[in-house]
């Protein structure tokens, strides 16, 4: 069974995404796999590449081969060279640049309204209106 590293498709029309995955090299491009040691994105700035390198590099060593693209990416995470003895083998990949954290200007006026509190009774007003209920009761009581 000749075996290959290559790409799997996911993803909409014009977002691509992809796993890098171990399949038999007569299966479908999408089709089923041995496994999956990889992410490929290739629409982010800058591309998103994420490999599995212990996987990969048992798959290369057991005689797996990898197609141009994913031999590429291989080679752009330093698994490639890695794997044919170069011991100073690099990654040279771009990372993208963490978020800078929200900071609040206090230049701008905020848009948020604050809360308007509600009166609260107070125990001495709650009796005299319980008298004002009864009594209005008592006059519709009068007039049956």
């Amino acid at each position: 069974m000749a075996v290959k590293i290559r790409l799997k498709r996911l993803g909409k029309i014009r977002a691509p995404y992809y796993r890098i995955v171990v399949a038999d090299s007569k299966t479908k491009r999408d089709g089923r796999v041995i496994e999956e040691i990889g992410k490929y994105h290739p629409t982010e700035e800058p591309s998103f590449i994420e490999v599995d390198s212990d996987r990969a590099q048992y798959w290369l060593s057991v005689g797996a081969q990898p197609t141009e693209q994913v031999a590429a990416i291989l080679k752009i995470t330093g698994d490639w060279g890695k794997f044919k003895g170069d011991a100073d083998a690099k990654s040279t990949l771009k990372v993208k640049e963490p978020k800078a954290p929200f900071e609040i200007d206090g230049s701008k006026k905020s848009v948020v309204k604050p809360k308007v509190e509600k009166k609260v009774e107070t125990p001495a007003e709650a009796p005299a209106a319980s008298t004002d209920a009864e009594a209005a009761e008592a006059p519709a009581a009068d007039a049956e």
